[in-house]
């Protein structure tokens, strides 16, 4: 079962975070389905015909980002996948949360990384899988 259909992070700069996310979001093979002048948007948005996808929007909102516990996770399908995000990350003005690495605490092969977006906002991505 996935349990979100989609998400939308709020920055108050477009422009500052548009490299991070795109490179993020390529980093796990979600693509870019619009770039508007108050909104990215990556992935699929689900319909009658398809109702397994999902998106992300990002979106300008002018609000201040407070540090929180607050973070977007992404599935990743492979744990190459979650280096791979974690450096494309860190390559577009991302900040390492914490690097690529088992998180035992969850379970035995929960692998995840985390990064902070030029905006403040904490993403990250997890595979769940034992390496092949």
């Amino acid at each position: 079962m996935q349990l979100l259909d989609h998400v939308s992070i709020g920055v108050p700069d477009l422009d500052a975070v548009r490299p991070f996310y795109d490179a993020i979001m390529n980093a796990l093979g979600a693509v870019k389905v619009y770039d508007r002048p108050a909104a990215l948007g990556y992935g699929e948005r689900c319909s009658a015909a398809d109702t397994q996808s999902s998106c992300l929007a990002v979106y300008l909102d002018a609000s201040v980002i407070e540090p929180n516990k607050r973070h977007w996770c992404f599935k990743a399908v492979s744990r190459a996948q979650v280096d791979a995000f974690h450096a494309a990350g860190l390559a577009a003005g991302g900040l390492s949360d914490g690097d690529p690495g088992l998180r035992p605490q969850y379970h035995a092969d929960y692998y995840a990384a985390f990064l902070i977006d030029p905006a403040g906002n904490r993403v990250e991505a997890v595979c769940h899988s034992a390496p092949a």
